[in-house]
């Protein structure tokens, strides 16, 4: 079902990209726009066979309403199958806003912003993504109580980018223990393209675990803040094409925006593990075969990245972070039993992680 709230943002061809066949499944999709502060947004609701959707806000500037329909219906699709593998009690929805944060965003678009979200009476509960931060949700919430991320002083669990980055060093602990029979990653080179939110957490395990880390950003001042924190233990690149083609790199760690994996990088990538915190890593399907082909082990993102959302989904029944810790940890026996599958099944991780997750949801609709 497609809702339009507000005045439509639809166009032929948003409404093509809606209906294409590679993108069904959705249970609901709604475009809003609030013409007295500019809001544009779209809320996609994959599924709800588990719980209530939960998935963040992404404050982007797309470049069409098409792209930015495209792109929610990937993110949403892809946090049904996070929030499975993680173990909650929610399904897939992930919201996108429409236009550059750093000069559209108001105190008013985010209030209208929550009213669309309240709209849909708690079938979608929102949290923070790329553009959006935790004053965002604060004010968010004051127009939608079906939002998460917020802090700590308005009864919010904070940043989540701290758990996602302990949930991806997991993943990566686990990859190692798969590969090389040991899950420390002492000793290795990791390179870590964007040292953002998420990035620069990870950075930081790495280096306490006694890794040697190349990184890059767009953002010049992001580099900057990680070589000055860690002089000798950490090198950077130019760009992520440099990245990805560093002689003796052990691991690549995609912290960025999607797409990272594509026809163009699987190619040259000179690391035999990927594991990394964007979302939507594989460009088009298939890509997971040819990182097989080359012998290069693939940590399914939606697996290891889940550490954000077990902490905000925690939110929602009394916030508690040992306890989201101690969930997020998990995510390494679950890393261990993808890669497990994928060999008893004869298929890549991302094949085996999809298995599992529509496993369970497929349960959760008989019940």
């Amino acid at each position: 079902m497609t809702d339009v709230t507000g005045d439509a943002v639809s166009s032929a061809d948003v409404l093509h990209t809606l209906f294409r066949s590679d993108q069904g499944g959705h249970e609901q999709v709604v475009l809003c726009q609030d013409r007295a502060s500019g809001l544009k947004a779209v809320i996609a609701i994959h599924s709800t066979a588990l719980g209530p959707a939960l998935g963040g806000t992404r404050f982007y500037p797309y470049a069409s309403e098409a792209d930015a329909v495209a792109d929610a219906l990937n993110l949403s699709r892809g946090m049904s199958y996070k929030n499975a593998m993680a173990g909650l009690d929610h399904g897939g929805g992930k919201a996108v806003i429409i236009g550059d944060p750093e000069t559209v965003k108001t105190e008013e678009l985010l209030l209208a912003y929550g009213r669309m979200v309240a709209s849909l009476g708690g079938r979608y509960v929102t949290a923070c993504d790329v553009g959006t931060y935790v004053a965002d949700m604060d004010v968010v919430a004051r127009e939608c109580r079906w939002t998460t991320g917020r802090s700590p002083e308005n009864g919010g669990a904070g940043d989540s980018s701290v758990l996602t980055a302990f949930g991806v060093f997991q993943g990566m602990r686990a990859s190692a223990q798969h590969l090389w029979g040991d899950p420390t990653l002492r000793g290795r080179k990791v390179g870590v393209a964007g040292v953002g939110k998420v990035g620069h957490y990870l950075v930081e395990h790495l280096v306490a675990d006694g890794a040697e880390v190349v990184i890059t950003d767009v953002r010049e001042e992001s580099v900057r803040r990680i070589l000055d924190k860690h002089p000798g233990s950490v090198t950077a690149v130019t760009d992520t094409d440099a990245l990805i083609r560093v002689e003796g790199l052990d691991i690549y760690a995609p912290c960025a925006l999607g797409g990272a994996l594509n026809d163009e990088t699987v190619p040259v990538l000179t690391a035999k593990i990927v594991c990394g915190a964007a979302n939507n890593q594989l460009a088009h399907p298939g890509v997971e075969k040819d990182l097989a082909d080359r012998a290069i082990l693939y940590a399914p993102d939606y697996v290891v990245n889940a550490g954000g959302v077990i902490q905000v989904a925690d939110e929602l029944h009394g916030f508690d972070f040992d306890r989201c810790k101690a969930k997020a940890a998990k995510i390494f026996d679950t890393t261990l039993a993808i890669f497990a599958r994928a060999k008893e099944d004869g298929i890549p991780p991302a094949a085996a992680a999809d298995r599992i997750a529509e496993q369970r949801m497929a349960e959760a609709r008989k019940r």
